[in-house]
């Protein structure tokens, strides 16, 4: 073999080591790898049962219900379609009708989605970048807006100083 056949030899070698390596990871990453869809999304695609993903949207005002034990009921929508979702577990502290709220779990017969995890927003500025972006393609939801009866930081730290001073 000449010098050129067993570095064109070497590279080939290297490249087929390094996609058998690349397939393996994404073999095994294939249970794991969790698609995000907002309600019209889930709508138009309808993923079939079994299926595991995020939902994000904002929580109907009007439809969280508790049910026994820790279970609750609410609609995740972006105010073309909702989806159903029933969660068992502690929710955050901040979740509330009205807010955004990203669920993840797995899709059930008949459309009801079933979370296994339940995040919600953090400040009166967060909303998932998924879910904000969703929003703002159909022109509901613009940057920095935050919910007009919250106070800002710097509000609150005013009112707290002054309240020092008196």
């Amino acid at each position: 073999m000449t010098r050129k056949t067993r570095r064109l030899a070497m590279i080939g070698s290297a490249l087929c080591v390094l996609g058998v390596a690349a397939g393996l990871v994404l073999y095994a990453l294939r249970d794991t790898i969790v698609f995000f869809y907002g309600p019209t999304e889930v709508a138009e695609k309808a993923p079939p049962p079994g299926t595991r993903l995020r939902i994000g949207g904002l929580v109907k005002e009007g439809t969280f219900a508790r049910e026994q034990g820790q279970s609750v009921r609410f609609d995740i929508t972006d105010t073309k379609h909702d989806v159903l979702v029933t969660y068992t577990g502690l929710l955050p502290d901040l979740f509330r009708e009205g807010q955004g709220v990203v669920a993840e779990g797995v899709v059930e017969p008949g459309g009801l989605f079933k979370a296994d995890s339940i995040l919600a927003k953090h400040d009166e500025r967060y909303m998932p970048r998924e879910v904000a972006d969703s929003l703002k393609k159909q022109g509901l939801w613009k940057e920095g807006e935050a919910m007009p009866s919250t106070r800002t930081q710097s509000e609150t730290r005013v009112d707290a100083s002054s309240a020092v001073k008196r």
